[in-house]
């Protein structure tokens, strides 16, 4: 482009002397009465027609060529553009291939085994979910309950832990059952011995706040006459109920039901072990055994809940060796241990 302009100066200073002889050259023959004055005129026009021609010509030359350099100066840059960009294609498609050949290694080795556990584990919940709906289904059919019960698992038991429960009550037909913990296990337990035409429930809770709600929810049933919800707050066990226990912290004891309000219980046939919660301290539901079993008939059973947990294994474990207790694992959402005396 200065190449130009510097090619144009000599065309511009030609065409300012033939538009300066335009002016002057016939103005100049036109006084010396060379020409008259009409043609000084004629002639005036006719230089500066020409002088407007050679400008008009000189553009145009100076154009073109303008847009001869623009255009070879946008080929060198789009060629510089195009080999930039080639040379950054390559390492793209090279980092892409690298980052393709990483998820294909994840795909043939982590991904298979993260699908069979993300498989298993929705089949196995399926499982539990479809089984507890039969439980449900099965339960509400054959106790005949009221429209809307209290909802089951979560806290609450689990409705096959029920439905275990409502066998050995049928089989069994216990005077008295006796429930650790209470709430929505409670009205499930109460309809099935209302159902059964005999016996009833103690649910033992250890607050107070809780154990009103379970009473509301008990005579919203109508079932004030079955089911007897008992307040008894957490006390240290006496070391006597404590047995071998596990190590606890120095200055801390086990803590269980409050004995002084459970002493009229007597005959009890079916003990359900489902609180205290697991929270209040190591193996809280150990002492159930050491305090009621002497109350209970030579054919007692134990149903122990949430078994499949460390805690209640264990517990278990020295319910079996220190009162001579038998253990059957019944299928359970949370697992469920079913206890009874060993022949003498």
């Amino acid at each position: 482009m200065p190449s130009l302009r510097r090619r144009a100066k000599p065309l511009l200073a030609v065409g300012a002397v033939l538009g300066l002889a335009a002016l002057a050259l016939p103005t100049v023959l036109g006084v010396l009465a060379v020409l008259s004055w009409a043609e000084a005129v004629i002639a005036t026009a006719v230089l500066l027609l020409g002088a407007i021609v050679c400008a008009l010509g000189a553009g145009l030359w100076l154009l073109r060529r303008s847009v001869s350099a623009l255009a070879t100066s946008v080929n060198g840059h789009t060629r510089r553009v195009t080999e930039v960009l080639g040379q950054d294609r390559l390492e793209i498609t090279g980092s892409l291939d690298e980052v393709r050949e990483r998820i294909t290694r994840l795909q043939d080795h982590a991904l298979p085994r993260a699908s069979r556990e993300i498989q298993r584990t929705v089949t196995v919940q399926g499982r539990h979910d479809y089984e507890q709906q039969v439980a449900w289904a099965e339960l509400r059919e054959y106790l005949d309950v009221a429209p809307f019960m209290p909802p089951l698992r979560g806290w609450a038991a689990s409705p096959d832990v029920l439905r275990l429960l409502v066998k050995l009550i049928d089989r069994h037909c216990p005077e008295l059952v006796v429930e650790c913990g209470s709430g929505a296990s409670s009205v499930w337990i109460g309809y099935a011995l209302r159902r059964a035409g005999t016996g009833r429930l103690v649910a033992i809770e250890h607050e107070a706040r809780y154990a009103e709600l379970s009473r509301d929810l008990i005579a919203a049933h109508g079932l004030d006459d079955v089911v007897e919800v008992r307040h008894a707050p957490l006390t240290e066990v006496k070391p006597d109920l404590a047995g071998a226990e596990p190590e606890v912290p120095v200055g801390s004891a086990p803590l269980w039901y409050d004995l002084s309000r459970l002493g009229d219980l007597k005959r009890i046939g079916l003990l359900f072990v489902d609180g205290p919660p697991q929270a209040t301290g190591a193996q809280a539901r150990y002492p159930a055994v050491p305090a009621l079993l002497p109350h209970c008939t030579d054919d007692a059973v134990i149903v122990l809940d949430d078994a499949d947990r460390p805690d209640e294994r264990a517990l278990g474990d020295r319910w079996i060796a220190e009162h001579r207790l038998h253990r059957t694992e019944e299928q359970a959402e949370k697992g469920a241990h079913v206890f009874t005396r060993r022949p003498a």
